[in-house]
């Protein structure tokens, strides 16, 4: 038997809406990233799509990240793994052709930081929160060292990258990492008004223009993603890289060997 699919996608007035659906909080493993961009290439190639939403079909959750028992794998299949939610994510959405919107509507961590903002922008419920909880469970989020300090500022990016503390909606408005807050009944409706004017925009003039806008921007952050999958994978096979997964699944505290 077929397992049902955990990534909706759906076309609506011209906006490509893609929604994560593995409950309870949208953990991801390789077959929902695979999911995942498919939808984002399958958007890209639609000529009659000129948005794309990607939300959650969870109440509440965003994306709490990958799935840590999915890395309890050999080293080789998490990096594999790694590459593919950090470049080729990167890649699906340089190459999509349209604004992209990630309407967050509840928490949001580790890997589910690293889908959010590989949208063009970002719209929050009021609810939402955030984090980089990888320091707790002896990972790293590598793709964030590149991506983060150039939105937040390199002391401000250290702060949220090596606390792994949680941070609400109005802290991530603050420091530039959401583009819209809205209460949360209202974030798919904020998320669906914004696509539906950038709709408006000459699908031709938008693709040309965001692709300058990314070449604009890229400053090497494509060759980082590079670097921070190979970081990654150095990190994971490490000792304590594995003690902190086993802790995690075990539900108790983590010995660090040194």
């Amino acid at each position: 038997m077929t397992a049902p699919s955990r990534i909706h996608y759906a076309v609506q007035d011209q906006i490509a809406e893609i929604l994560l659906d593995s409950p309870p909080v949208n953990a991801l493993d390789e077959p929902m990233i695979d999911a995942l961009l498919a939808a984002l290439r399958r958007a890209a190639k639609d000529d009659s799509v000129r948005a794309v939403i990607l939300a959650s079909a969870v109440p509440g959750r965003f994306c709490a990240g990958l799935k840590l028992d999915a890395l309890d794998v050999p080293p080789e299949r998490s990096y594999a793994l790694v590459n593919k939610l950090y470049s080729e994510l990167c890649d699906a959405q340089y190459h999509l052709g349209k604004p992209s919107i990630a309407a967050v509507g509840g928490t949001a961590r580790g890997g589910g930081m690293t889908l959010a903002v590989s949208c063009d922008m970002i719209v929050a419920a009021d609810t939402a929160t955030f984090g980089y909880p990888e320091i707790d469970v002896g990972l790293i989020p590598g793709i964030h060292y590149t991506h983060l300090p150039r939105v937040v500022g390199r002391h401000r990016a250290f702060d949220l990258l090596f606390t792994g503390r949680t941070f609400g909606a109005q802290e991530a408005m603050q420091l530039g990492l959401v583009s819209r807050v809205t209460p949360r009944s209202d974030v798919m409706a904020e998320a669906r008004a914004l696509a539906g004017a950038l709709c408006q925009k000459s699908p031709t003039i938008m693709r040309m223009g965001r692709m300058a806008f990314m070449r604009a921007n890229d400053t090497d952050y494509r060759r980082g993603v590079a670097t921070a999958v190979e970081n990654f994978g150095n990190v994971f096979a490490t000792a304590d890289a594995r003690e902190g997964i086993a802790a995690f699944v075990q539900k108790r505290k983590p010995y660090w060997q040194d």
